[in-house]
């Protein structure tokens, strides 16, 4: 049995919540938030007792994993705690809101040897996967990815300095799912628009932003965000190279080559998925099936740290 634990109880950790209670083996025991109802309301449904320390809960109910799913100005120490006392990491995304957060957590948790698994649930679908494996060993010229759409309820996340804006907040699944596929980054430069949200009380994060990156295997790169788009959205990826062209739409993966398109819908819930291979990993010992470990999610979240510097400075800026 895999005694499970949660840190932060709000929107995102109901997805978890519910795929969790699906697997065999695993025992939900402790549920902490700094508001007491959300821990409370998570514990009345799944099991387990409610806490507002974290470290009051480690030591509690002693899990062999927590779950952490906080803000990205909130992490504060959790991570760390957790890896000292020799429990595994499943973080969501953004791990950090800076570097030096980020880099942080990433030396306690390879210090201690614990399991880590950030929540980039995008590489969990079957068609990441296959739009990887159509890649192999094809030359990629250009990546041109979207997240468009509205701007979310929450009042940490119109604040720059709470969320670190929609580039580290939202897209940073496009950066990464591009990472996943087509290789990492060399060097960025990105740009972002406000003006357009003056009505928003307490807003201070770019309403639009470009990121043109180049990619160590030479690709060009462009990511756009929008979160004023309330008419529709657009969540996607699109990779370029002289044999095909693959557009990733969600989930569903369509592949272009000359005079033949092919589509392919997934098959498969990418939060149960990696929600599956966090817990095999558990209670296996074996990392194989988990996608972005820290070290690898701490790749993304230095992309999206090197675009929010680089709209400041107006200068290219390495991750």
């Amino acid at each position: 049995m895999i005694k499970v634990a949660f840190v932060g109880c709000g929107g995102i950790m109901q997805e978890h919540y519910e795929h969790l209670s699906q697997i065999d083996g695993v025992k939900m025991v402790g549920h902490c938030d700094i508001e007491k109802k959300r821990a409370e309301s998570g514990a009345d449904r799944f099991g387990g007792a409610a806490f507002t320390e974290y470290e009051a809960m480690y030591d509690k109910v002693k899990p062999d994993a927590v779950y952490i799913a906080v803000p990205p100005y909130a992490h504060c120490g959790m991570e760390e705690a957790a890896a000292e006392r020799g429990i595994h990491l499943f973080i969501e995304k953004p791990i950090a809101i800076d570097r030096k957060t980020a880099k942080r957590i990433a030396a306690a948790v390879r210090k201690a040897k614990v399991l880590t698994s950030v929540g980039y649930c995008f590489r969990y679908y079957d068609t990441s996967e296959l739009a990887r494996r159509l890649l192999k060993g094809k030359a990629i010229s250009l990546v041109i990815g979207h997240w468009v759409g509205g701007m979310p309820g929450v009042w940490w996340w119109r604040r720059m300095a709470k969320s670190g804006g929609q580039v580290m907040e939202q897209t940073t699944h496009m950066f990464d799912l591009m990472r996943y596929l087509c290789g990492d980054v060399a060097e960025v430069y990105a740009a972002g628009s406000t003006g357009c949200m003056t009505k928003v009380k307490d807003y201070d994060v770019h309403d639009s932003s470009t990121v043109s990156m180049r990619l160590k295997n030479g690709a060009s790169a462009a990511i756009t965000s929008s979160c004023v788009c309330n008419h529709g959205g657009r969540v996607s990826l699109e990779i370029i190279s002289p044999e095909a062209t693959l557009y990733l739409d969600g989930g569903r993966l369509t592949v272009r080559e000359d005079g033949r398109t092919t589509e392919y819908a997934p098959q498969v819930n990418m939060f149960e998925e990696e929600n599956k291979a966090f817990i095999d990993a558990v209670q296996s010992g074996k990392r194989g099936r988990i996608r972005s470990p820290y070290s690898d999610g701490l790749k993304s979240c230095l992309v999206t740290c090197a675009a929010n510097e680089s709209m400041e400075s107006g200068m290219p800026v390495k991750p």
